[in-house]
């Protein structure tokens, strides 16, 4: 009996035990869990590379790249100002009280060597005005370098010194960068040579009315790779090494980097660069249009029922796109295939071609999508391609600076003087050699640079002021 009554509550204990355990089981089979992570949703406090999920690195784009980027040096002589008479009249017709003799003025920036021969790409404002230029490379050897062509609507130009075998970057393709991709922007900060900074691309085809010229062409990659001082005209490259962009401003409120930088893209760079290479100047092609972005107030002005493209505010007669049949009103949507939906964005598309190349723009008109083709033509309605000396055949005469003494004692700042004078418009017009032209269509000439811009632009009659030597100041107008 004593036996029965301890085995007896053994056996109940037991088997209700294992009632329990197996009931807990069946009916909540998660009471021990292990915890994983989802591969599908990794963490990812740092950038990784899509291909090897390792963290980027700018190691090979930087060695490929900071031997071909280049310090520009520039020495520039600026004349001084002098002190004011108090009084406008006096000022006007008598100049200021003395003048002081052009003082040398150094400037620093950066260049990008694009071909193994010596050319070099850069800003225009590291180059303007200068008198000399000396180009550092990154192993220290120095050499004296010229201009070959200039294009303020956008801030480039091209330098040459004599040189061979030199390392190059090859041309990326902009177009292709996305907001957020790594890049690298190389050059000599403070001067600081050869130095690497990285960023991400933070926007594309920004406008910031940085540029003075009167077609400015602004598109530009901003980034905040830190850019400085010295910066301008070095070389904004991505991960494979390749360039895509020309360092050129930066926003800050101190002269000194605070987060923003921008670049002019390499579809607007390279057709720069080439097209100065091969015609001294830069072939701007031209649609023919007045445009705005869209906005409450074209909508509801056109009628326009999406906010999507560029809308056509204005179409001038007998222009390319007058001629394609395309009407104010129209909203541009795609140049090529390509959307543009900002006026800048248009205006880079524009300015990958010449005169004369065709261009399939897509438009909305009344809510629906039409293609047309248009002819583009150049700055004075023409098809034909232009170049320095067709620019300057038709006013039969030759150019040069003028000495610094003469353009004191004559109280003038700027202009360029005729130093030969052969049949053309200028000796039709009646202008004698050694005559200073000092602004051609109310605009003002400095160099002979100057006077091309202008000759781009225009075409009929034209009013050409100056002085003569002997401070005779004269007028004249001729046709173009």
């Amino acid at each position: 009996m004593k036996t029965q009554r301890i085995i007896l509550p053994f056996i109940y204990s037991l088997v209700g035990g294992l009632v329990v355990y197996f009931g807990v089981q069946y009916f909540n089979p998660q009471t021990t869990q292990v915890v994983t992570v989802k591969e599908e949703t990794p963490s990812r406090l740092a950038v990784f590379s899509t291909e090897t999920g390792q963290a980027a690195d700018f190691s090979f784009a930087a060695e490929k790249t900071v031997h071909a980027v280049v310090h520009v040096k520039t020495v520039s002589m600026v004349e001084q100002e002098g002190y004011s008479f108090g009084n406008p009249f006096f000022d006007y017709f008598f100049g200021p009280r003395f003048h002081m003799e052009p003082q040398p003025v150094t400037g620093m920036g950066s260049g990008v060597i694009i071909s193994n021969d010596g050319y070099i790409i850069t800003n225009n404002h590291v180059v303007d005005k200068a008198n000399e230029i000396e180009v550092t490379l990154n192993d220290n050897r120095k050499f004296k370098a010229k201009i070959v062509g200039t294009d303020p609507s956008t801030d480039l130009a091209v330098i040459k010194i004599d040189a061979e075998n030199l390392p190059f970057i090859p041309f990326g393709n902009s177009e292709e960068l996305k907001i957020g991709e790594w890049v690298l922007a190389v050059g000599n900060p403070f001067n600081l040579t050869s130095t690497v900074t990285a960023g991400i691309v933070s926007a594309k085809a920004r406008n910031i009315n940085i540029l003075a010229d009167q077609n400015p062409i602004e598109s530009f990659i901003q980034t905040d790779a830190a850019v400085n001082p010295g910066n301008s005209g070095g070389a904004l490259v991505n991960l494979k090494g390749e360039l895509v962009g020309i360092n050129t401003a930066i926003a800050s409120r101190t002269g000194s980097f605070a987060g923003y930088s921008f670049a002019v893209p390499t579809s607007i760079a390279q057709k720069v660069a080439m097209d100065i290479l091969e015609f001294g100047e830069v072939q701007r092609a031209m649609l023919g249009v007045r445009i705005s972005n869209v906005n409450n107030e074209t909508m509801e002005k056109y009628n326009i029922k999406e906010l999507k493209g560029v809308v056509i505010v204005g179409v001038e007669e007998e222009g390319a796109a007058a001629e394609a049949g395309i009407k104010e009103g129209d909203v541009i949507l795609e140049i090529n295939g390509i959307q543009v939906n900002t006026m800048n964005q248009l205006q880079e598309q524009i300015s990958k071609y010449r005169p004369k190349d065709k261009v399939e723009v897509v438009i909305n008109r009344d809510g629906k999508r039409k293609p047309f083709q248009a002819t583009l033509r150049n700055m004075r309605g023409g098809f034909e391609t232009v170049n320095t000396k067709s620019l300057l055949e038709p006013l039969g005469a030759e150019f040069g600076e003028v000495d610094e003494k003469l353009l004191g004692s004559l109280g003038i700042r700027g202009g360029i003087q005729v130093t030969k004078l052969n049949d053309g418009k200028l000796k039709d017009g009646g202008i004698k050699q050694g005559f200073i032209i000092t602004r051609f269509d109310k605009e003002k000439v400095n160099s002979i640079d100057d006077l091309k811009q202008i000759l781009k632009r225009v075409k009929g009659a034209v009013l050409v002021e100056g002085v003569y030597p002997n401070g005779v100041v004269a007028y004249y107008g001729i046709g173009l």
